[in-house]
């Protein structure tokens, strides 16, 4: 499953990143936030607009806002 369809506060590892999706700026900069393969993540939020858009995602004791469009390049197994 993609980080994208991962339940409200269920918890789950991201188990590989579709890198060749995002925009190489973008993908480090989730890199530096520790969104990598082996992280365990947790969708805390949707948004509210259509299509749910922004993600608010913990990695760790950290929240990101995170756009579907990244999450959807995240396959997660659960934790």
């Amino acid at each position: 499953m993609t980080l994208d369809l991962l339940p409200v506060g269920q918890t789950a590892r991201i188990a590989a990143v579709d890198w060749s999706v995002l925009a190489p700026d973008e993908g480090k900069r989730l890199r530096a936030l520790g969104i990598d393969s082996g992280a365990k993540v947790s969708v805390a939020h949707r948004g509210v607009f259509a299509g749910a858009d922004p993600l608010a995602i913990t990695v760790g004791r950290m929240t990101v806002a995170l756009r579907r469009v990244h999450a959807c390049a995240m396959t997660v197994e659960a934790a």
